[in-house]
């Protein structure tokens, strides 16, 4: 499709971008031993959070919606830390699902539950309004040509959806290692009325909560010079 008929047919946005990837042994075991009690089959319907996490943590257990976990590295080490908080996580690709249904075994995590499908579905169909206590983005696709900007997750719409399914004084946390990108989420969460920004710094950047851990390709970009942001925004109304 050339750029013209991009302008003409826009396409709708998506969490992910396609891409290939090795599946591992491991993964494929991990699936096989564990995937029927941690994935959950995407459909048109609400989710009930309590049945999906099996009554893990208490019945009003606070849950975080990740978008986009990758190969989960991070997903793990914050699912140990905040093991008060359920996570539904999700991710599209093969490898990434099963590296992260790998380290739910290697460390009996059972506060996460993985959609292998497109977080923008999920959010739309499965689940209910101001039922979230926060939604993790970390590193999405920065779609860093100008003329494909508009591809980008990050944007007015899908954000005004983001904030329904929020409870009231629940957050939204994006990172981002490509800068132009941070500018715009920063434009994207600014706009919103139903929004505060939770930093305190002129820049409106956050400092790196506590519970986001640096993964192995983040050190390697900072070692090189390379910048990451954090936003945390909390929803008010």
């Amino acid at each position: 499709m050339n750029d013209s008929e991009d302008i003409l047919h826009p396409r709708s946005i998506r969490s992910f971008v396609k891409r290939s990837g090795r599946i591992t042994t491991g993964q494929i075991k991990a699936r096989a031993q564990i995937g029927r009690d941690f994935l959950i089959e995407y459909n048109a319907n609400v989710l009930n959070m309590q049945e999906a996490f099996n009554s893990h943590n208490a019945p009003d257990a606070p849950v975080v919606l990740e978008i986009g976990f990758g190969m989960g590295e991070a997903t793990a080490a914050i699912a140990q830390t905040l093991n008060h908080i359920n996570f539904l996580c999700c991710e599209v690709h093969d490898p990434g699902v099963g590296a992260l249904l790998k380290r739910v075994g290697e460390f009996n995590l059972k506060n996460i539950r993985i959609i292998q499908h497109d977080a923008v579905q999920v959010l739309e169909h499965m689940i209910e309004p101001s039922s979230l206590e926060g939604v993790h983005i970390f590193f999405p696709d920065p779609w860093h040509k100008k003329k494909h900007n508009k591809r980008r997750l990050i944007q007015t719409p899908f954000i005004n959806a983001l904030i329904s399914k929020i409870k009231v004084g629940g957050y939204i946390h994006c990172a981002t290692d490509w800068e132009a990108y941070a500018v715009q989420m920063l434009e994207v969460l600014n706009e919103s009325s139903r929004l505060v920004n939770t930093s305190e710094d002129p820049s409106g950047f956050a400092l790196k909560p506590h519970y986001r851990p640096l993964t192995k390709f983040e050190n390697r970009g900072l070692k090189l010079g390379h910048g990451v942001w954090d936003l945390v925004f909390k929803r008010l109304s």
